[in-house]
């Protein structure tokens, strides 16, 4: 048992991978308990078990392979991964379970499959299950079939895919393995059960014996329907109402319905495996079945017949046999032969079923006319055929053929066509035998049922019948108005007998219907409610419908007798009351006539009608009237009555009053009574003759409303019109034609008949009479309210001036809705307002379109035009297409008859020849819009072929072929295009143009349709192929289109879809079905129907764009219930319809409330956020050549939080129309949200770039409108741009400047113009410059264009980096090969020369001659004087930023407007000495540092405000004056960027800072105090964020002009300047104590700081004043607060170039280095806290700067040794603190041997390995080791480590210094423990050292206190200046370098700077180091103020040749003081000398 106890210890997953199999059985066993217990599906622990599973049911022992089995079940049934493993797992049973001798292994195996299967695994199971099939072993297969049979039994067909299962069938039954066999039939009797006969094809072929088993077999099974028992994890609503039905006792009577939808009727079609037959076609069967010889064509077609026996054929091009069989059957004369090629095209037909469609219209008119054939096997061959061809077509397509064969002569031909008719209604459904299919075929048969032969008539009534079986009373009642009773009685019948394909349900529904109204469901709505009925209605037993389809279908045969129908006007009938409750009349004798009437009129009466006197006829009608007003209307003889009237004089009567009267009767008779349309015959003529009369005219046209009312519009009016224009009375014509337009309005337009009118409406255009044609006009203007823009076809050959009239009619009505029908209503039903309304309006629209008259155009398309098509010769085959041009041009309008054409034209469409191509893209496009809707048929041969043209190459044929599809479609429908397999074989192809193109198309056609076939599901598995496409087009288009698809086929379809892909695909795929699903767009509503009556035209209802609903959305519910029976319709689950209801009622309520509140909300700090978000790169940096989709993922996001919702939508809405509400919803908002705006500005910027790259204009053109407006705010408001703003945004509106139309470039110029208002126009520069980069010559030349106006307006202070090489950037634009920029260039270049003059030619450098030649000959011409002074230029240019006006009306007179101007000069003067780093203008005067201003403030200033400026310019300056050449360094500035975020405040602020560096000492302080102030308040301090740096210059400016100017000043009051001082060091330290402020302190700033404060401290002058000791005490704290509080990098930094500087200055004295030092060791000494802060990369390259000018040698010959120590006691520290990390961060050193740091670092770890544990002594030196380790460790320690140093020979020196230190800091410190042991000799060397130490340092003067710096001091000092050079260091022997050596480097740096070397004698020699030729130094802070960190290193070792160079000038430029010689007083007289030399050279 030892093992046992091993592995019981061990967790359960372990156990069950035991080698042992007891330790797995008892896992198995643990794993069962778990699993069991385990509550939660997604715990993680199922999850350690994935890869296990496998091996539990593999186990290969038997015990434990039970237990592992039930495990595993337990787990399939629990886990909710378990489907991960559903492959491994089922594949382990088959193979190692299903062959296990124990039945108990079989079940368990069995059960898991069928776990599997619940858990939605069902594909892979069966799968796995299949390939066991082809086991070896029989027991497997039989184990598989017998899973297979339990799973197909429990979870029906629709869940187990039947089809590869029959495959595979017949395999099964030929196995040896009796086993196999029995098992395979009792699952091919479960099979049965599930899909019947269906079966039986595809077993047709096994073995007799066993067919006849089984036949056995199916024969027990029991007829009810199979049921689903078990269920899917996704079926649960389904199982819960399975078993609710098992509750109640088998199923209740509502099952059935359920039942119909659970079990799919399987189709054996599909079940099939489809053979290729085209191949196997014998060699020479074209030719034989043309031969002369019968039996040759019987062969030929035998052969056929064989192969089309083959119940399922591959789809392929059959064109060429079908045209060989249909001329069989059209033309051969042996009938044998006829009715062996119908066999053979029958066969075709059923096995290509749809793809058979294409061809069907060719071949049915053939059969049709076939039929003239009397023998019955042909008669029967040729029906078997059509009936064939019928299903795979539909009725609609081949109705014309069908119509036009009905009035053939032949008696067969009509009774056949009848009967084929009413077969084919058999297959028909309501909705696909829609009215406007009736009305054709109803009037065609109508006249059949009154031919002379029986037969026809017998057809023609069997064909009704069927008709109304199918499409129900309701629908064709109205068509059979005029058949009388006993015919109707006998359609009735044949109806009865009729048996429907689609069984009873289609007919019972429709017949319902009818039933409805009548049956007491009176005021029921249409919609759900109505549909729910019929289904209930539906479910009910027989005997309910069979009443109350007859109670419909009984009208009133007389107009006598009441009906149940017909109480009141406002009863309730079916949509057309009137029609469906026709009174039918016979003529009645005029003798009855009188009998009726007497009856019902007074004698006097009837005696007085026909009486000579006029007053008695008078008198009669009056009591004529009284008797009908008093009538009921079951009593009123309506036709006897109208003929009494129209008895003798009858119309002719001559009173006007009697025939007024008379013909108000009329109408009252027509109001009140049963009025037929007999008795409207009786009264019409004579109404039509009086409705022109001025009297009469009125109340004959009310008694005609009164008819048409009752008899309805459409016949009234074709029988008033028809007498009308019988006449020749024009009155009575014009006056009819306004009683229609009138009627037309009041009764609506439904089912008038427009073709009838035309005719008419011509002739009345034609009439002589001018009243006549104005009436004809006004009745035309009215129709095209109803029908819309086609009406117009009609009339398109009328005169050009009647037809400007007609147009000028229709422009009128364009816009206006047609009115709603306010008659004709009352007999309406308050039902019917919906379905039949809506296919009304639609019919309406296409009924134009079919009543235009058509050409036929057939007998054109000859053969031999065919064969010209199809020549060899392009050139012919070109003249075949021009002829087809022009005989569709000739036509205008054709019947679908076009013969071969299709076939022809198809074959031109791969045509080598593109030209070819694409002219037969245009004809096909012609002959969609002349042939109509008609053109459907062709969609299926000529449509698809168009689509592939669609991946052609070539751009141009691409976008003919989808113009054409789109001509198409517009006329077809999408429902064509996306039937059958066509579209999807299509996007099967791998073509990537085609790809795209398709699903474009698609994208743009599904969002409008309101259903779409299912074969849309076909498409999907290549939509998740192109998803995943090489080709970035395709799969964005793909993506694109997702969304539609789910639209239409629901999210779960899709998912499921995915099954079959790989793995990893099917991950992304559904990822992307996610997406999608968020962003599904719903479906559209159906058209409102105002809209589809103005749209109406030809496009039908389903394709009007979506405007024509939008009204829709407003409306009440009863307009959005129709929406939800459509939906229904559709089939949509009940959650769809919901979601229907909501997207409809949200607008309109919501609208209002949401879209109140602001659009942008403001949140506090966002912007910032979000700026350092992007910093930090957590979000994508705004850059891209496209915007991807993260892009605008991302921006969404930031913009959910501060833009309003509604708003969101519409801005990242896919239509572009949304965008522009969007820009008009921005600008409206513009003023009124001001804050908002600035608040998001970054993000409305950004979104504003994403427009840049929509293609739409007139979005463009409304974001440019946008922006001008936005930047007129911001410059208003004082806002400037961000960098972060400016820089996502501005490269991309450059870009737009190349756009190619000229308004939108303009725009975009404007705007580039306002943004330097709102931005430096010197940063605008370099994104300009960029600009000119580009490949669009358009914007190159616009960005040119735009750098010569900012250079004009601003002058050369905008060039950056630097005016040469800006210059030379746009110089070499005059090479350009486009004219325009090159123009462009020379212009720009010479705007340049106008304002600098001939320097351009220095700075453009060297020219090719060419472009020379033609700058030099555009300067000469453009004749300007360039003037000397740019300053001059610049006062004369008006600004382009300046806002003039308001400068203009403040300006002051005299000094004051002066004043204003001249800042505005010294602000141009200046921009880029405060900006450029000493990128120095060439020729402006150069003014000291004191005139630091705010230039911002200036630059945005009108001259209001207040500065004493003029105090500033008394000091002795006149040396500014002299022009200086300061030579131009090259390096890239970037200038500093004052704080945009607070930007009222910022100018204030900008102002007082300003102040500071006054040379007035009181404005000084004053600025001083006010800034103290704001820095006291916590709550304000904030505000000096950004202006830091700013501050500290403006401070240290001061300082220096303390201590050059006010400190030798004698009349100046001491006091004055310690209060000056004390208020700058105040002001300083608060500023120090804020940690936040501090650190935004720079590095080059700091460093002038810290020179600033040193050289004060070091000012001997300070320490004489009273206060002095004060002073420098503060200056000390201050220090020490800087050191502290600043940026510890930046500080860092500051102090090593600030030494290094130090150290290379001759006349830096040697104080100054050693206080630099001190404060260097108090860093080291911070080190260990700050050093994580510290950006370790940028001191190590300071230090490696400082390592390069100071090599090891170099520094140990200092007189000093403190640098040495100082540098690697820093190393040193770092070391210790970062140990071998720290040789990473040498990354920004780009040549690590130019210094010896790396090497040192190295050695500093190698040596700190060597002695890991002890304290690496060697490299420490001196004060700072001890200064470290004072406050640390014991002293003991300290003082054990000295002495050991003082004992080794090498640190002997080192170590007694280090003692020296100690002592004296430490002055009671004992160190004579230390001494006592050592020797006397020792002793004494120490003292001696001591002593000697002391002697050396006290004559260099007093030292360190304890802050490491000394107030006190000796001897004279010299104030430092930064860049003075020193030469005291020499070279290395220490001799003077002679000043020739630096005349000539100088030479050498000129040249290099692009300056002249012409005169340089009046220069004064230069001294430097020869050793270094160019040292490095670093830039002084304004110029390095906003430097880029990347600029560092190249900045210093650059600045080096300017400042060797300014120094020795009289400037002293910006970063540099003046040279100062070694004492203070020949400071003064050099000064004072240089003065007088200024002022007698300005006289």
């Amino acid at each position: 048992m030892g093992d046992d106890s091993e592995w019981m210890k061990l967790p359960i997953d372990q156990k069950c991978e035991h080698k042992l199999w007891k330790a797995r059985l008892n896992g198995y066993e643990e794993a069962l308990k778990l699993f069991q217990k385990i509550d939660d599906e997604k715990s993680p622990e199922w999850s350690k078990y994935l890869g296990l599973i496998k091996k539990f049911v593999t186990d290969s022992n038997a015990v434990a392979q039970l237990k592992g089995l039930e495990a595993a079940l337990a787990y399939v049934e629990n886990a909710y991964v378990a489907g991960k493993t559903t492959g491994e797992v089922a594949s382990g049973v088959v193979n190692k379970v299903f062959n296990q001798p124990k039945a108990r292994a079989k079940e368990l195996g069995e059960d898991i499959c069928l776990m599997y299967i619940e858990i939605e695994k069902g594909e892979a199971i069966q799968e796995e299950l299949l390939k066991g099939l082809d086991n070896k072993n029989p027991k497997i297969i039989v184990a598989c079939i017998e899973t297979l049979r339990k799973a197909l039994s429990e979870f029906g067909s629709k869940i187990i895919s039947l089809k590869p299962i029959i495959k595979v069938l017949p395999k099964l039954f030929e196995s040896r393995e009796k086993a196999v066999r029995d098992e395979a039939k009792l699952l091919a009797v479960e099979i049965y059960r599930w899909i019947r006969d269906a079966l039986r094809p595809p077993l047709q072929n096994i073995n007799s014996v066993q067919l006849k088993e089984l036949e056995e077999e199916w024969i027990k099974v029991s007829s009810a329907a199979p049921k689903q028992t078990r269920f899917l994890r996704s079926q649960q609503e389904l199982k819960a109402k399975f078993e609710q039905q098992q509750g109640l006792g088998g199923d209740a009577d509502g099952g059935d319905d359920d039942e119909e939808e659970a079990v799919p009727q399987v189709d054996a079609y599909e079940l099939l495996e489809a053979v290729e037959i085209l191949s196997k076609l014998p060699k020479d069967f074209y030719e034989k079945i043309e031969a002369k010889k019968w039996q040759e064509r019987k062969e030929a077609l035998e052969a056929v017949e064989l192969l089309v026996k083959n119940p399922k054929l591959e789809s392929g091009d059959y064109a060429d046999l079908v045209k060989a069989l249909k001329k069989v059957v059209g033309k051969d004369t042996n009938v044998m032969l006829v009715a062996l090629a119908a066999k053979c095209l029958a066969g075709l037909a059923t096995g290509l079923r749809k793809k058979f469609g294409q061809y069907a219209g060719h071949v049915v008119p053939t059969i049709l006319e076939k039929f003239k054939e009397k023998k019955p096997q042909v008669v029967q061959a040729l029906q078997e055929a059509i009936d064939a061809i019928f299903l795979t077509t539909t009725l609609q397509n081949i109705s014309e053929d069908i119509l036009a064969v009905m009035d053939n002569k032949n008696p067969t031909i009509k009774q056949q066509t009848s009967l084929f008719i009413a077969r084919s209604f058999r297959h028909c459904t309501p909705s696909t035998l829609p009215k406007s299919l009736l009305k054709p075929f109803c009037a065609a048969l109508l006249k059949h049922i009154n031919d002379s032969a029986p037969e026809v008539r017998d057809a023609g009534f069997e064909a009704l019948g069927t008709a109304l079986k199918v499409a129900g009373e309701k629908a064709v009642n109205p068509f059979l108005a005029d058949v009388d009773k006993l015919k109707l009685d006998r359609i009735k019948e044949c109806a009865e007998k009729v048996e429907l394909v689609y069984g009873k349900k289609a007919g019972g529904a429709a017949e319902k219907k009818e039933g409805k109204p009548i049956t007491g469901k009176t005021t029921a709505l249409p919609g759900p409610a109505g549909d729910k009925e019929t289904k209930d209605a539906a479910t009910k037993p027989g005997p309910l419908k069979k009443a109350s389809a007859a109670k419909a279908g009984a009208p009133p045969k007389k107009g006598k007798p009441a009906t149940a129908a017909g109480t009141g006007g406002a009863g309730p009938k079916g949509k057309k009351g009137p029609e469906t409750k026709e009174i039918f009349e016979s003529e009645l004798s005029i003798e009855v006539c009188e009998e009726k009437a007497a009856a019902v009129l007074p004698a006097s009466c009837i005696q007085q009608l026909d009486s000579g006197n006029w007053k008695e006829r008078l008198a009669c009608m009056e009591e004529f009237q009284k008797a009908v007003e008093l009538m009921e209307r079951s009593e009123m003889p309506c036709q006897a009555l109208v003929r009494m009237l129209a008895k003798k004089p009858g119309w002719k009567e001559t009173n006007f009053q009697v025939m007024q009267m008379k013909l108000h009767i009329v109408a009252l008779i027509a109001q009140k009574g049963n009025f037929s349309k007999t008795s409207a015959q009786v009264v019409l003529d004579g109404l039509v003759d009086k409705v022109g009369d001025v009297k009469c005219g009125t109340n004959a046209k009310e008694a005609m409303t009164a008819i048409a009312e009752a008899c309805q519009l459409p016949w009234t009016a074709e029988q008033v019109v028809a007498m009308a224009f019988s006449q020749k009375n024009p009155k009575n014509q014009s006056e009819t034609l306004n009683w229609l337009s009138n009627a037309i309005k009041e009764f609506g337009f439904s089912g008038l008949n427009v073709k009838a009118f035309i005719s008419n409406v011509k002739t009345a255009l034609a009439a002589t009479n001018p009243a006549v044609r104005t009436s004809a006009i006004t009745l035309l203007g009215v129709m095209y309210l109803y029908v819309g823009p086609s009406l117009r076809m009609f009339f398109e050959d009328e005169k050009p001036a009647l037809l400007s009239q007609i147009d000028a009619e229709f422009e009128k009505m364009q816009g206006q809705t047609a009115p709603a029908p306010t008659r004709g209503i009352s007999r309406h039903s308050v039902v019917g307002g919906d379905d039949g309304e809506e296919e009304e309006q639609e019919e309406v629209g296409n009924d134009v379109v079919d009543l235009l008259p058509r050409t036929d155009i057939g007998d054109k398309i000859t053969a031999e035009l065919v064969s010209k098509i199809g020549d060899k010769n392009w050139k012919i085959r070109k003249e075949g297409l021009d002829e087809v041009t022009s005989i569709i041009n000739e036509a205008k309008f054709i019947q679908p008859n076009i013969g071969e054409l299709p076939a022809a034209l198809k074959g031109r469409l791969n045509d080598s020849n593109k030209i070819l191509v694409q002219q037969t893209l245009s004809i096909l496009q012609q002959l969609a819009t002349a042939m109509g809707p008609n053109i459907k048929q062709y969609v299926k041969n000529l449509g698809i072929p168009v689509i592939t043209v669609l991946g052609d190459s070539k751009n141009n044929v691409r976008a003919a072929a989808l113009a054409t599809v789109n001509a198409w479609a517009e006329q077809t429908g999408m429902k064509e295009w996306l039937e059958g397999e066509d579209l999807s074989e299509e996007l099967k192809k791998e073509n990537p143009f085609l790809r795209q193109e398709l699903l474009g198309w698609l994208a743009e056609k599904l969002p409008a349709l309101r259903s779409v076939p299912s074969d849309l599901l076909l498409c999907v598995p290549h939509l998740y192929s192109c998803l995943e496409d090489r080709n970035g087009d395709v799969r964005k288009k793909a993506q694109d289109a997702l969304p539609f698809f789910m639209m239409h086929l629901g999210f779960e379809k899709m998912a499921k879809a995915t099954g079959k892909l790989k793995p990893t695909s099917k991950d992304q795929v559904l990822a992307m079905l996610e997406k999608a699903k968020a962003n599904m767009p719903a479906k559209p509503a159906p058209p409102a129907k105002a809209s589809s009556r103005v749209v109406g035209g030809a496009a039908p209802a389903k394709f009007q764009p979506a405007s024509a609903f939008a009204d829709d959305l407003g409306s009440n519910t009863t307009e959005s219930k129709p929406d939800l029976k459509k939906a229904k319709a559709g089939g949509l689950s009940s959650k769809t319809k919901v979601q229907g209801k909501k997207v409809l009622s949200k607008p309109s309520l919501k609208e209002d409330d949401d879209k109140s509140g602001p659009i942008f909300v403001i949140v506090p700090n966002g912007k910032e956020q979000r700026m350092r978000e992007e910093k930090a790169l957590k979000v994508l940096k705004w850059n891209f050549t496209t915007p991807r989709d993260e892009y605008i993922e991302q921006l969404k996001t930031q913009m959910s939080t501060c833009v309003a919702k509604w708003l969101q939508d519409e801005m990242f809405h896919a239509d572009f129309q949304h965008h522009n509400k969007a820009l008009s919803v921005m600008i409206e908002h513009l003023e009124s949200e001001k804050d908002g705006v600035i608040s998001c500005l970054d993000l409305i910027l950004k979104w504003l770039t994403l427009r840049f790259f929509d293609t739409n204009t007139s979005v463009l053109m409304k974001a440019l409108e946008y922006l001008k407006l936005l930047f007129h705010l911001l410059s208003q408001e004082e806002y400037h741009l961000t960098e972060n703003e400016a820089s996502s945004f501005i490269p991309y509106l450059i870009l737009k400047v190349g756009e190619p139309k000229d308004v939108i470039r303009k725009d975009v110029r404007a705007i580039l113009n306002r943004m330097c208002l709102i931005y430096p126009a010197s940063k605008m520069f370099p994104f300009i410059m960029e600009g000119t980069k580009s490949k669009n010559s358009k914007q190159r030349a616009e960005c040119l264009e735009e750098l010569g106006c900012l250079v004009e307006s601003y002058g050369m202070n905008v060039c950056q980096p630097t005016p040469g090489k800006a210059l030379k950037e746009m110089a070499t634009h005059i090479g350009d090969r486009d004219n325009a920029v090159r123009n462009a260039a020379l212009n720009t270049i010479v705007t340049v020369y106008n304002v600098h003059g001939d320097q351009v030619f220095k700075l453009i450098g060297n020219l090719s001659e060419k472009d020379m030649s033609m700058l030099e000959e555009r300067i000469k011409r453009s004749a300007k004087r360039p003037s000397s002074a740019p300053v001059r230029q610049a006062e004369e240019k008006p600004q382009r930023t300046q806002n003039m006006s308001a400068n203009a009306s403040i300006m002051r007179k005299g000094q004051a407007e002066d004043m204003s101007s001249k800042l505005k000069i010294m602000y141009r003067t200046y921009r880029i000495q405060n900006r450029n780093m000493g990128s120095h203008p060439e020729t402006t005067h150069t003014v000291p540092r004191e005139f630091q201003l705010d230039l911002d403030e200036i630059e945005n200033d009108n001259g209001t405000v207040r500065c004493e400026m003029p105090a500033l310019v008394q000091h002795k300056l006149d040396d500014i004056f002299e022009p200086v050449l300061i030579p131009e360094p090259k390096i890239r500035a970037v200038s500093p960027h004052f704080d945009d975020m607070h930007s009222n405040t910022a100018s204030t602020i900008n102002f007082v800072i300003s102040q500071v560096a006054s040379g007035d000492i009181n404005t000084s302080i004053q600025a001083l105090t006010q800034i103290d102030e704001v820095l006291k308040q916590e709550d304000k301090a904030e505000a000096m964020s950004g202006h830091i740096d700013q501050f500290l210059i403006a401070t240290f400016m001061q300082l220096r002009l303390i201590y050059n100017t006010h400190m030798a000043d004698e009349k100046l009051d001491k006091d004055e300047i310690v209060r000056l001082y004390s208020c700058i060091i105040g002001s300083m330290i608060t500023l120090f104590q804020i940690e936040s402020l501090a650190r935004e302190a720079s590095t080059g700033v700091l460093k002038d700081l810290m020179h600033g404060l040193i050289t004060l401290m070091l000012d001997s002058r300070v320490e004489d004043l009273e206060e002095g000791e004060q002073v420098i005490r503060s200056v000390n704290l201050l220090v020490v607060k800087v050191l502290e509080k600043s940026d510890q990098t930046n500080i860092l930094s500051a102090l090593l170039v600030l030494l290094q500087d130090s150290l290379l200055a001759t006349a830096s004295s040697p104080k100054f280095s050693e206080l630099v030092m001190k404060c260097l060791w108090r860093m080291v000494r911070l080190l260990p806290e700050t050093i994580n802060s510290i950006n370790l990369d940028r001191i190590l390259l300071d230090i490696h700067i400082f390592m390069k000018v100071f090599p090891k040698e170099k520094l140990k010959q200092c007189k000093s040794e403190f640098p040495i120590r100082t540098l690697k006691t820093l190393l040193h520290t770092l070391c210790k603190l970062k140990g071998p990390k720290i040789l990473d961060h040498l990354t920004m050193i780009d040549n690590k041997n130019e210094s010896e740091l790396e090497a040192h670092l190295c050695r500093l770890m190698k040596h700190a390995m060597e002695q890991t544990g002890k304290a690496d002594k060697d490299t420490e030196k001196g004060a700072s080791r001890i200064e470290e380790k004072a406050s640390k460790a014991k002293v003991n320690d300290i003082l054990a480590e000295i002495f050991k140093k003082i004992g080794s020979k090498e640190n002997t020196k080192e170590g007694l210094a280090e003692l020296y230190e100690y002592k004296k800091k430490y002055s009671d410190a004992d160190i004579e423990p230390f001494l006592k042991n050592s020797s006397q000799f020792f002793q004494s060397y120490v003292e001696r050292g001591l002593r000697l130490i002391e002697t050396e340092r006290e004559g260099k003067g007093r030292i360190a206190t304890s802050t490491g710096i000394s107030p006190q001091m000796e001897g004279t000092c010299v104030p430092a200046s930064t860049h003075t050079v020193s030469s005291s260091i020499g070279n290395t022997n220490g001799e003077e370098v002679g000043p020739s050596v630096y005349l000539e480097r100088l030479k050498i740096l000129r040249q290099r700077c692009g300056l002249d070397n012409a005169k340089q004698e009046d220069r004064p020699p230069l001294t430097s180091l020869l050793s270094k030729p160019t040292l490095p130094t670093v830039a002084s802070s304004t110029d390095m103020l906003h430097s880029k960190l990347s600029q560092l290193r190249e900045s210093r070792e650059q600045y080096q040749h300017l400042d060797l160079d300014s120094n020795q000038t009289h400037s002293s430029g910006i970063g540099t003081t003046l040279a100062s010689p070694s004492s203070a007083a020949a400071n003064i007289d050099d000064l004072k000398k240089r003065l007088e030399r200024i002022k007698s050279s300005r006289k």
